[in-house]
């Protein structure tokens, strides 16, 4: 039974980094596979990872905390992500994040307690003409001003709320 807390496809992946050259160039390579396969980097990952790569684990917690792509806690049930480019951010989107960021109680990049909402920050989007713009998973919410936050949230909380009952009567 394989103990790492990594599969065997990162396991293999790493084995091949390992067979390469300067194998420590590799470890940005290594933690966004790890990324991607469990959405964040926990201390575990990065024990593993340094172990295995022969880099003190100090060093790969370094890389992960430097690098703002890497995510240390996993992503709540809800990415809210606020765009920050520039039509949004000329329309109030600090104003936007900071509402979000007092009524989730979180700051960039971190989740609430319950796991349900995850708060990002993003650039351009692409929908300018809708600015301010907040993106939830993959619903755009368009000309978002302070007092629209707590009406999404409280939105998508209550279809949270109906999503469980739906499924505790589908299990009865």
């Amino acid at each position: 039974m394989n103990k790492s807390p990594l599969i065997n496809e990162i396991e293999e992946f790493i084995d091949v980094c390992l067979g390469l050259e300067h194998p420590e160039s590799y470890l940005i390579a290594v933690l966004h596979k790890v990324q991607g396969e469990y959405g964040y980097l926990s201390v575990e990952h990065m024990d593993r990872v340094g172990h295995r790569m022969k880099v003190p684990t100090s060093e790969v917690f370094g890389v992960a905390t430097f690098y703002h792509f890497f995510r240390l806690t996993p992503k709540g049930k809800y990415a809210v992500s606020v765009c920050m480019g520039t039509a949004c951010f000329v329309n109030g989107a600090d104003k936007v994040l900071k509402g979000f960021q007092d009524e989730l109680g979180v700051e960039i990049g971190e989740t609430t307690s319950d796991g349900l909402f995850s708060l990002e920050q993003t650039r351009c989007i692409g929908v300018c003409a809708l600015a301010p713009v907040v993106t939830v998973n993959e619903k755009i919410y368009s000309n978002v001003d302070v007092y629209k936050v707590p009406e999404i949230l409280n939105n998508i909380r209550a279809e949270y709320r109906e999503e469980k009952e739906l499924l505790k009567k589908e299990d009865k």
